[in-house]
């Protein structure tokens, strides 16, 4: 068969389009909205909010080189999914499928309501965006978005690079001209960047406070992992366009930074939650609407990713069988069509509730464990697989400084703030045990889910995708089980799932949205005031 007709996730995305990928993951709506975090934490000491920005680059850095040893290990789709199984069993990778169907889903309805709060905010001048034309605005998004998505990756490339340009653009007006004013105009202002330490010198825990205020803006570097079976020459992909973004990124974050600090005071930063706002009005009020509308733009290409994500997860959590065999179907633009309508799906769900951001902030605790677990399994690895093919191996102190980075973001929010909402969490994560036990433990099938399957086949034009020559090699060299690009596969259990996947899922699909329900009401639930006579 013609390569180029196979129906699979093909490897055809290159050097450009990682670029394009990784910005898009790493600059959101943080830097233009709310970059007040870290001067707020560091005392409005402006020396030491430069210093943390800076070391947060470097620190990201060492993160997503760990990241970049398992997307080059295993170059899989999902890679981030499959990597957890081989270290820690299917019972842990099956939990992170389950956090991460409902965080996933989370986030795509947190991004699309923000998106179009900003987007039609101008609209609304002296009061709140009114919560119907919000969600219904906000629902559309969402459905155009999974139409991109299931139009494939290629088509995809196209929005990358205009949202791209225009973050990079809207960013490197606003870095450039505070550079410009500073030297030739707000000469004045200088004193604060001269004097730049002379304020408090904040304290061990607001420094730790600040920093992990800054840490997130750089969050993003992982994102190779959800592709690597889409790079061309991963193991040579994946590292340049970290050194390229990474570098780039730090750079526009200082400049900017540099440039609201020109432009306002530090109390004056702190006193507003949109500090890109603040910035234009006071340079170019006749222009400020342009920000609000570059939020959403920037939001949107976020959404678009988020989605293609997700899908990418759950499409190799069905290959390896712990879900449904329909999951790992593509359509004939070599999309997880399923997988992508499942979570749009759920995500329109989290759109119609209310409240939905202290779930999503929750739920973010739970991708702060996986992350650790993830530094924990590259260690484990290295002692348990040390024969094991890797083309790039991260140096070990910045495996070490990621794994203590990743501990203090599990760790921190209960030592800091401990509320009976991370046992709700918790539990959240142990009632995936209720399907893993029946489902994937004793392999319960139902027989009448072939029938299903095969409707959706026919309904949505998909398919089983053509065996890739990876999988074909394996085939043909069973004894030493391995890979044309050196990982090594579990065909066995590949195999074993693909038997049971039509039982494995079909009771989570059923469920999905009453488990999200009820999580969302254990989250949310405020008992009755006592009622007085």
């Amino acid at each position: 068969m013609d390569k180029r007709k196979q129906i699979k996730l093909k490897r055809e995305l290159g050097y450009f389009w990682g670029v394009n990928f990784l910005i898009i993951n790493i600059i959101g709506a943080g830097i233009f909205v709310s970059p007040k975090g870290v001067l707020e934490y560091s005392c409005m000491n402006v020396g030491v909010s430069l210093c943390i920005w800076a070391a947060c680059a470097v620190l990201s850095m060492t993160s997503s080189l760990c990241f970049a040893e398992i997307g080059i290990a295993f170059p899989y789709s999902g890679a981030h999914y499959y990597f957890i199984k081989r270290c820690f069993g299917s019972l842990i990778a099956f939990l992170r499928l389950w956090t991460s169907l409902f965080t996933g889903a989370g986030i795509v309805a947190s991004q699309a309501l923000l998106l179009v709060e900003y987007g039609i905010q101008p609209f609304y001048p002296n009061c709140s965006v009114p919560n119907l034309p919000k969600k219904c605005l906000a629902l559309a998004v969402l459905w155009i978005v999974g139409i991109l998505n299931s139009r494939g990756v290629r088509e995809l490339s196209w929005l990358q690079t205009g949202s791209t340009v225009l973050k990079m653009g809207i960013l490197g007006f606003i870095s450039l001209s505070g550079v410009f004013m500073l030297v030739r105009i707000k000469r004045e202002n200088a004193g604060r960047l001269e004097n730049a330490f002379d304020a408090e010198f904040p304290v061990i825990s607001q420094l730790t406070e600040a920093f992990f205020q800054g840490y997130f803006a750089f969050s993003g570097g992982e994102s190779f992992t959800y592709v690597a079976g889409e790079l061309k020459k991963p193991n040579k992909t994946i590292p340049r366009c970290i050194f390229t973004v990474l570098p780039l990124v730090t750079v526009v974050y200082l400049l900017a930074n540099i440039s609201y600090l020109t432009v306002l005071t530090p109390r004056e930063i702190l006193s507003t939650d949109a500090v890109a706002i603040a910035w234009t009005d006071r340079v170019l009020p006749q222009l400020t609407w342009t920000v609000p509308f570059a939020i959403s733009a920037s939001l949107f290409s976020n959404l678009v990713i988020s989605v293609l994500e997700s899908g990418r997860v759950l499409y190799i959590a069905s290959e390896q069988g712990q879900l449904p065999l329909m999951f790992s179907t593509l359509n004939v633009h070599s999309s997880p069509f399923i997988a992508v309508l499942l979570i749009i799906s759920v995500g329109s769900i989290a759109i119609v509730l209310t409240n939905l951001y202290e779930l999503i902030n929750y739920l973010y605790f739970v991708d702060s464990i996986w992350t650790m677990l993830s530094m924990i399994g590259i260690l484990k690895l290295r002692y348990q697989e040390p024969n094991l093919h890797r083309p790039y191996k991260v140096f070990l102190p910045f495996l070490f400084i990621a794994m203590t980075i990743s501990l203090f973001l599990v760790l921190i929010p209960l030592v800091k703030s401990p509320k009976m909402h991370y046992i709700y969490v918790f539990l959240f994560l142990l009632s995936g045990l209720l399907f893993y036990v029946p489902l994937i433990h004793f392999k319960v099938k139902l027989v009448w889910f072939e029938k299903v399957t095969c409707y959706m086949q026919l309904l949505f034009n998909i398919c089983i995708p053509d065996a890739s020559e990876q999988q074909t090699s394996q085939l043909n060299d069973n004894d030493n089980n391995v890979g044309n690009d050196g990982a090594v596969i579990d065909d066995d259990n590949r195999r074993d799932g693909d038997e049971d996947n039509d039982g494995n899922g079909t009771v989570i699909n059923i469920y999905l949205v009453l488990i999200f329900g009820i999580s969302y009401t254990l989250l949310h639930y405020n008992p009755p005031p006592n009622s007085v006579s």
